[in-house]
């Protein structure tokens, strides 16, 4: 049973999202024996050196062939079990479309796809590494389930939520090690139930992954340097999205939208296509990834070119807020 206190919290941060998943693997497989973990050559960078340890008969290296995974995940799906299939973001979305497609898009298989180091956790190693249209691309094929947890606790919860729904999930890790925390203790997580985290009348902030943290120091400073109040939503859950929280966040008078992802295709697409069918509702901003591969650097760097750190996101909105009333 895990226990969400403050040292195991501290420890998943240390750990980021990839060890803290193997923290949930790990309590997976003493849960049920029908679990397994499938890797594409990426043990280590999947948090699963210690499931491989413990449960070698339970891990299976498909080398670096990751369409063939997905196929090999397939397979054990159809025979009752539940898989977890991890390699980059990049190429689970990319390289697998065809496969995510046909297998659990179409053929609706209990399994569970795992996006390590999405968005530009693995900056470094440049655009082929770097997940800027993973959601995008996941988001237009039915039937996934699409899970962006805001920190590692989160990252937990939302692992362990995956394996109990009979249905197939994509589950997108972002951040880098020493991952900021948001939930410092235990909480409530349930799939397609966002969670506000700050109330505020002026604006409404819905984020995703590793900009949860940020949006909520970026309302700090919205609340210091230009008197806006912001309300801040956790929308864990990409598809299907809390369509009821969204209500009620079109009650301020500007809805703004942050993830580690481009702009095109991801929450923020996801809101506004929602919206579109609504006769009334408020302006909104999309603040994600520029339509551009940057070239290799470290996350910090990224995070900055991108403009995507509290500071640049609080001065987007308030520049937003202060066009809106003239």
């Amino acid at each position: 049973m895990i226990d969400y206190k403050r040292s195991n919290i501290k420890l998943w941060s240390r750990l980021g999202s990839c060890g803290a998943f193997g923290v949930a693997a790990n309590e997976l497989a003493q849960t049920s024996d029908k679990v397994l973990m499938i890797t594409s050559d990426l043990c280590f960078y999947s948090g699963l050196n210690r499931f491989k340890s413990k449960y070698s008969d339970r891990l299976y290296n498909c080398g670096i062939a990751e369409q063939n995974m997905v196929g090999v995940a397939a397979g054990l799906a159809k025979e009752g079990f539940v898989p977890f299939a991890t390699t980059y973001a990049t190429f689970a979305a990319a390289r697998c479309a065809d496969q995510v497609r046909v297998n659990m898009g179409y053929m609706k298989l209990n399994m569970k796809l795992v996006g390590l180091t999405a968005g530009v956790s693995v900056g470094i190693l440049g655009p082929t590494h770097i997940s800027i249209e993973d959601i995008a691309i996941i988001r237009s094929i039915p039937n996934i389930i699409i899970l962006s947890p805001a920190d590692c606790t989160e990252t937990v919860k939302a692992t362990i939520a995956a394996a109990q729904i009979d249905a197939p999930v994509y589950l997108r890790l972002s951040g880098p090690m020493n991952n900021p925390v948001v939930y410092t203790q235990d909480y409530e997580f349930e799939i397609g139930k966002a969670i506000e985290l700050k109330d505020g009348d002026d604006v409404s902030i819905i984020a995703t992954g590793t900009m949860v943290y940020n949006s909520l120091k970026a309302a700090q400073i919205l609340d210091q340097k230009y008197s806006i109040k912001s309300k801040v939503i956790d929308m864990h859950t990409i598809k299907p999205l809390d369509t009821q929280i969204i209500d009620q966040s079109c009650k301020n008078k500007l809805l703004v939208t942050v993830e580690e992802h481009s702009k095109i295709g991801g929450l923020g697409s996801a809101v506004a296509e929602y919206l579109s069918e609504k006769s009334v509702r408020p302006p909104q901003l999309i603040i994600g990834f520029c339509d551009e591969y940057k070239h290799a650097a470290s996350y910090d760097y990224l995070i900055k070119q991108y403009e995507l750190e509290p500071e640049q996101i609080a001065e987007k909105i308030a520049l937003k807020y202060k066009n809106m009333k003239g």
